[in-house]
């Protein structure tokens, strides 16, 4: 389950903003990298389809490895960072990929450009939504419909079946699945986990925390095995020296497309958080352990270059046998060097004690300003005209802190009495 209640509300939104755009950067940066490098270094006969896949492909993060190197406790700016953008990038990174197999490449011009990034918020917003509804059902269900008996079994087995079959909607629906399984998980975290006993949480917590690493092994195992298949490498058809230069440039461009949002992005977010008075800057080491974060690919590579250039696993083009051994050789190299690297780098850039001095540095944004009253219909039209300039002028000065301060009334007010979870006090927001 994931927890929706941390307490850097503003780290959740800049990994979103690093999630969703950082994908759309990387996948342009690679897409033009490859279109320009890859015919140069002998390898042609892709089409226009393929290389915005590949962009979609390469975009993918796989943040387990910098995941079990942070911890939360030391450092929660830097692993929410890292933890939202690395979630957000994979659901991100398949619905880009979808939208780009529903694209005409026969003309590709501003309409068409216009028309893929319809065809994204199409698929993300409806994929939310779905996943949000789902959400609100189980806890819906979970709080108003269990005749005051409560079973464990019967508390599990229903997260876990209206989760499934959010995803089995979605992917009827040709829509998302990923991503609607995940804010089916945001929703159900927020709401459902308390609406269940003590000992269903607990046991939920391991049950997906098992299936989620049986699930993980099984994919490099399978990637293993499939890195073994010799067929596939002499379908390749291309020297040693060509697929060396092809594997660098692979890699040279996920560094530079890494790159391309990360520092951008952070300068960013810095900015436009600098009158909040909060120590949650993103310095640069923050920014140097967000980049080499991102830099490792994995499963969702795998099954999108899969998905991409074969056809039930199996292919016969020596064009498509090539990129999918591309696909292996960079997760293979990008897990296994870069993640060898990642301790080493995250120590030497944030020492022990250095991290301790961060986590109690860190101050809450103040209660005073989160403070500001819903209108009241029982006070004076005066009264609520002066609270309305307060708010707007609050909302100007600080817009994130603001909008979730009203967030946290509405759904103290009005979402938790129906589908459940403590209320919130003012002190806590």
């Amino acid at each position: 389950m994931l927890d929706f209640k941390s307490r850097k509300n503003s780290s959740s939104k800049t990994s979103l903003f690093f999630g969703v755009f950082g994908v759309f950067i990387s996948a342009v940066v690679i897409t033009a990298g490859s279109w320009w490098l890859l015919p140069k270094l002998g390898f042609v006969g892709l089409t226009a389809r393929e290389y915005l896949a590949i962009g979609t492909i390469f975009s993918s993060t796989d943040t387990v490895c910098t995941l079990q190197v942070l911890h939360q406790d030391e450092t929660p700016l830097l692993y929410s960072l890292v933890f939202g953008e690395g979630v957000v990038n994979d659901a991100t990174s398949v619905v880009l990929f979808n939208a780009i197999q529903k694209l005409d490449v026969s003309r590709v011009d501003g309409r068409t450009v216009l028309h893929v990034i319809g065809d994204f918020f199409y698929l993300f917003l409806t994929s939310t939504a779905l996943g949000v509804t789902a959400g609100l059902v189980a806890a819906y269900v979970l709080k108003t419909l269990y005749f005051r008996r409560h079973s464990s079994v019967r508390e599990i087995s229903l997260m876990i079946l209206i989760a499934y079959l959010s995803y089995m909607l979605a992917e009827l629906l040709q829509l998302s699945g990923i991503l609607t399984v995940f804010f089916c998980g945001i929703l159900m975290s927020h709401y459902a986990w308390y609406d269940v006993t003590n000992s269903s949480r607990i046991t939920t917590r391991h049950v997906f925390a098992t299936m989620s690493f049986i699930a993980e092994t099984f994919i490099f195992l399978y990637v293993g095995m499939d890195a073994l298949d010799i067929e596939k490498w002499k379908m390749t058809k291309l020297r040693f020296g060509t697929l060396m230069a092809i594997y660098s440039t692979l890699i040279l461009l996920i560094l530079l497309g890494r790159a391309a949002f990360v520092f951008p992005l952070s300068a960013l977010s810095n900015h436009l958080n600098r009158k909040a008075e909060r120590t949650e800057v993103i310095t640069f080491k923050h920014q140097i352990i967000i980049w080499w974060a991102g830099l490792m690919r994995g499963a969702v590579s795998i099954a999108l270059a899969f998905k991409q250039f074969t056809y039930s696993g199996v292919t016969w083009d020596p064009i498509s046998a090539t990129m999918i051994t591309n696909t292996i050789i960079v997760v293979l190299f990008s897990t296994l060097v870069f993640g060898f690297i990642t301790k080493p780098l995250i120590s030497y850039l944030i020492p022990h004690h250095e991290s301790i001095i961060i986590r109690h540095g860190e101050l809450a944004v103040p209660k005073d300003d989160l403070n500001v009253p819903l209108l009241s219909f029982e006070e004076s039209t005066a009264t609520n005209i002066g609270r309305a300039k307060d708010s707007l002028s609050l909302l100007i000065e600080r817009p994130i802190s603001t909008i979730h301060s009203y967030w946290r009334k509405f759904d103290d007010s009005y979402m938790r009495p129906i589908f459940g979870g403590p209320v919130t006090s003012q002190s806590q927001c």
